[in-house]
């Protein structure tokens, strides 16, 4: 996707001298409060095991970083690459993907719903305030369409408010990238992170994900007497570059295949063309089944996520029946629209800590408390 060809901005804007418009969204990313705030917001594992665990923020590093090495091996756009890379998890609430599952439910219940990334949609466009002229970032079209469309399709009758974004044609390849290079990045990271918290046993992994196993035998027989942890992290890191590999060949081959050569070209494939061959699709599903079967759900992890998510329930229930417990302008803004959405928006905006705080703030020392 060439920057000279982009839709353009809602606002129209002068060309900077030196940098491209994708260069520029990059930058307005990184310097946006709603960026910083990831820096607080829980990936998987609280700093109450280390200090070296991935937060969401620097989980998101990571994932521009695959996505640069992916999109300039495959010649794409890898300012647009990492653009999109930086702002994938922009939208995300409190305590991860429990506590999206939590607003969801509770929006549901008011007839409404919440997905992280159609918050993000709103937070570039609306909620962040930097610039004189206008609301929002002011992000190219390109990178607005690839927020939503990145990871999944949407249908133009069931979301008419998201028409503008062709919802009939795929997004480019640089947003498509962008899911993949994600679960590469978390699925090694959090097998990493395991292992550093002790929730991790190795014999079991190697049992359980043969495609780990194979990469870890290979590499203990060549390191003969070398540290355990450190065969394991040359294992781990041939397991991503074996992932990562798979996906720039596969999506080239498909690219192809298909004769298309522009992004317009990309744009009307009758399917994504980016993605895992199906070798690689059954590695990276393993170790998904692995994660699921023996670390999310591990009794210290879901003790802590359950916890949390119920001090958001409570808070959401607190700011929703009671006007006037919200700061001033989320009140004000609770004057003109539905409340139960002023208040979704609000807590989605919080981090952990934050929410935690404002939870004892308002019922003092309860269960929230252990999970600080």
């Amino acid at each position: 996707m060439r920057a000279e060809e982009s839709r353009g901005r809602r606002y129209p804007e002068p060309p900077h001298p030196y940098r491209s418009a994708y260069a520029r969204d990059r930058d307005r990313i990184i310097h946006s409060r709603a960026f910083r705030r990831l820096e607080a917001k829980t990936q998987v594992f609280t700093t109450r095991y280390s200090d070296h665990f991935r937060n969401r923020l620097t989980h998101t590093l990571e994932v521009a970083q695959i996505a640069r090495t992916v999109a300039s091996a495959l010649g794409l756009n890898t300012e647009l690459a990492e653009a999109l890379a930086l702002v994938h998890d922009i939208g995300h609430p409190p305590f991860g993907h429990a506590g999206e599952r939590k607003l969801d439910e509770l929006m549901r219940a008011q007839g409404g719903s919440f997905n992280h990334n159609l918050h993000a949609l709103r937070i570039v466009e609306q909620f962040e305030q930097r610039y004189l002229d206008f609301l929002g970032l002011n992000l190219t079209f390109e990178v607005r369409e690839g927020i939503i469309k990145h990871s999944r399709d949407y249908s133009a009758a069931q979301f008419p408010q998201l028409a503008e974004y062709l919802l009939d044609l795929r997004p480019p390849l640089e947003a498509q990238l962008i899911d993949w290079v994600d679960e590469i990045a978390y699925n090694t990271a959090d097998i990493d992170d395991a292992l550093e918290a002790g929730l991790l046993d190795l014999a079991v992994l190697r049992k359980e994900v043969s495609f780990f196993d194979e990469v870890y035998a290979q590499v203990d027989s060549t390191h003969r007497g070398a540290r355990a942890k450190l065969i394991f992290n040359e294992a781990l890191k041939r397991v991503l570059d074996a992932l990562a590999t798979d996906l720039i060949e596969t999506t080239g081959q498909r690219v192809l295949s298909w004769g298309a050569s522009s992004a317009d070209g990309i744009r009307r494939a009758p399917k994504r063309l980016a993605g895992f061959s199906d070798a690689a699709a059954a590695q990276n599903r393993e170790l998904k089944r692995f994660l699921f079967a023996n670390i999310y759900n591990h009794p210290a992890i879901t003790e802590d996520r359950d916890r949390s998510v119920k001090c958001l329930e409570e808070l959401f229930i607190y700011y929703s029946g009671r006007p006037g417990s919200m700061p001033a302008s989320y009140e004000e803004l609770a004057l003109r629209e539905v409340r139960h959405v002023v208040v979704c928006d609000y807590i989605a905006g919080m981090t952990d800590q934050f929410l935690l705080r404002r939870h004892h703030d308002q019922f003092g020392g309860t269960i929230c408390e252990q999970s600080a």
